[in-house]
């Protein structure tokens, strides 16, 4: 049978997406998704994401990382679902979709696609890191330059170190350029290497540097390997709420196997 895909990108990390509301792909068959996402043998993309129909949202989203497992939720994956949903004509310019956290809202206008976040209610500050879950768990580490790090070596360490125990973590390394700027990059369980762009882990770059005092603005700028994203959000007593992710959501091309 022959399959239609569509690749998208948000800031570089990209996507193979595919409209699954006939129920036609197998979401069981872990080695086929992992071929898809193979950038040598397959389209290539850092996941694989579905557009499925819900009974109370305008869709469903079914997330896998690059290795063929579904996974916890993905900010960039999010946008560019919502952008895909807009294409298909499934949404106009608002969408609220579930995903494997929970409900979320999403609205495009001018390319910009913006994501409403879980709330976090929980920021651990370690000596050397902080550690949070915004959607999927993250470890954020600050360094003097981002561009000097070895962020496969080092990320893939603590990603398998005994701290996050077999489910393990994906791990930021974060360098401070102004009071509300900041660069990141990103080593991704599931991806095993760095990705241009993580959007859940440019959230959790935006609350731990607040958490921790290093900004004091709750309108964050986060620059990736792959563009820039936009990071706001409320504090409040329990934590941070109204969290919203924003940035592009391009379409790179359609494609058939």
């Amino acid at each position: 049978m022959q399959l239609t895909f569509y690749k998208y990108q948000g800031t570089g990390n990209d996507f193979v997406m595919i409209d699954n509301r006939q129920k036609t792909f197998d979401k069981n068959d872990q080695e086929y998704i992992a071929f898809l996402c193979d950038r040598r043998f397959g389209v290539g993309a850092d996941g694989l994401i579905l557009l499925e129909n819900h009974k109370d949202c305008d869709f469903e989203m079914v997330y896998f990382n690059a290795d063929g497992n579904e996974s916890s939720m993905c900010g960039n994956g999010g946008r560019c679902i919502t952008a895909f949903a807009q294409f298909l004509g499934v949404i106009e310019n608002q969408a609220t979709f579930e995903a494997i956290d929970g409900t979320h809202k999403a609205s495009i206008d001018s390319g910009q696609v913006k994501l409403q976040m879980q709330d976090v209610k929980s920021v651990e500050n370690h000596i050397s890191h902080v550690f949070l879950n915004t959607g999927s768990p993250h470890h954020v580490e600050m360094v003097n330059d981002v561009k000097d790090v070895d962020v496969k070596s080092k990320g893939q360490t603590i990603r398998y170190s005994a701290a996050y125990n077999e489910a393990g973590s994906n791990v930021n390394f974060v360098t401070k350029n102004a009071k509300d700027h900041f660069s990141v990059r990103t080593y991704e369980r599931g991806v095993e290497d760095e990705t241009l762009s993580c959007g859940t882990g440019v959230t959790a770059v935006a609350l731990a540097m607040h958490a921790i005092g290093e900004t004091n603005s709750q309108h964050v700028t986060l620059q990736t390997q792959g563009g820039e994203l936009v990071v706001t959000f409320d504090k409040n007593n329990l934590g941070y709420e109204n969290i919203w992710l924003i940035g592009p959501a391009i379409q790179v091309f359609k494609g058939q196997l």
